[in-house]
């Protein structure tokens, strides 16, 4: 509010001082020397991999750090007009494209970014998308972190990995970094796979100092790294066997959302109704951030109105890939129905 009753006003009190402009023109240098250091320059030797670059602004970037690193590097799909990448809820078009690519050259694994770049997106040898949150998971432990942080939409097989002490939020990297102070050895991560450093961890080759904003290239190079003996596919299988997926539905505005989530809560027979409908039973009911409905199956359904744009999210839990998706699709229809 403080900022909109100024728009328009160009006066600058005198009692202000005015503060010189320093430009930094070695912070892409000091950027890329954080990594290579950190690995070794040839940490990914033999490794072949695509980077789409559509439009992201991180793209030249990543692929200096990756040629140094010592992978055979193939740019894809670059663009001069801004294309949006959603690393969370990857468009089926992208999902096929970045399928074809990976068979047509036979790439290892094909890796890329969302627009600005703080969110990675990765896919295997097959061409399947690895979640992002999945990329945390194999990050924080590849890192030796004793405290994880992430919201309470991630995969809860972090659980399950005889971490320390793992903290959940509210959906957000604000909440993650607050969850993050004064720990040690802590790192957090988002379900879009952005990944915040805590402490000073150690690479293959040297130390990783604390990063704690949300970083694209970290969970990038060490799960290609992680995964350099076996493959992808093989390293993302020794996961615990819980699979999340989330997907959207667009254009819809928010006091909507929030109507039908209120509804939901207040009237514990419209949300069994709901559920009935694919079938399922609510076990609990979790409101840290929007509506999670644990299911006395083990499985979840989770909708969220978005905090930044016109978009309900519906995240799953389950333990099949296949009945993930079925259930994601089934819950959208539903959801989209009750709006």
């Amino acid at each position: 509010a403080a900022i909109l009753a100024h728009l328009g006003n160009t006066e600058t009190p005198e009692t202000i001082a005015q503060g010189a402009l320093d430009t930094d023109t070695k912070a892409t240098d000091r950027y890329i020397a954080r990594y290579v250091d950190a690995f070794g320059t040839g940490a990914l030797s033999g490794q072949r991999i695509g980077v789409y670059s559509h439009s992201a602004v991180g793209r030249d970037v990543l692929i200096h750090i990756l040629k140094d690193l010592g992978a055979e590097v193939l740019e894809l799909g670059r663009s001069e007009t801004f294309i949006p990448v959603d690393t969370e809820a990857v468009d089926p078009e992208v999902r096929a494209q970045i399928a074809d690519w990976v068979k047509t050259h036979g790439l290892d694994a094909l890796v890329s970014t969302d627009g600005d770049s703080d969110r990675p997106l990765m896919a295997d040898a097959q061409g399947r998308i690895v979640p992002g949150d999945i990329l945390g998971q194999i990050t924080a432990q590849t890192l030796h972190a004793q405290v994880v942080v992430t919201p309470i939409s991630s995969n809860s097989g972090i659980t399950l990995k005889g971490i320390k002490d793992v903290r959940l939020t509210q959906i957000g990297s604000p909440y993650v970094i607050a969850a993050m102070a004064g720990a040690d050895d802590v790192v957090g991560y988002e379900a879009n796979g952005g990944f915040l450093l805590g402490f000073e961890a150690q690479g293959p080759a040297g130390p990783l100092s604390p990063l704690a904003t949300r970083d694209c290239t970290l969970p990038i190079l060490t799960v290609l790294y992680a995964s350099q003996d076996g493959g992808l596919r093989a390293r993302v299988a020794q996961e615990p066997a819980v699979v999340t997926v989330a997907d959207r539905l667009q254009n819809i505005a928010q006091d909507k959302s929030q109507a039908l989530l209120a509804q939901w809560q207040q009237n514990p027979q419209t949300r069994a109704d709901f559920l009935a409908l694919m079938g399922k039973d609510e076990a609990r009911l979790d409101l840290t951030d929007g509506m999670r409905m644990i299911l006395t199956d083990g499985d979840v359904i989770h909708v969220r109105p978005s905090g930044n744009a016109p978009e309900l999210r519906v995240y799953i839990e389950t333990k099949d890939t296949q009945l993930a998706q079925q259930l994601l699709s089934d819950a959208l229809s539903r959801v989209r129905a009750a709006l």
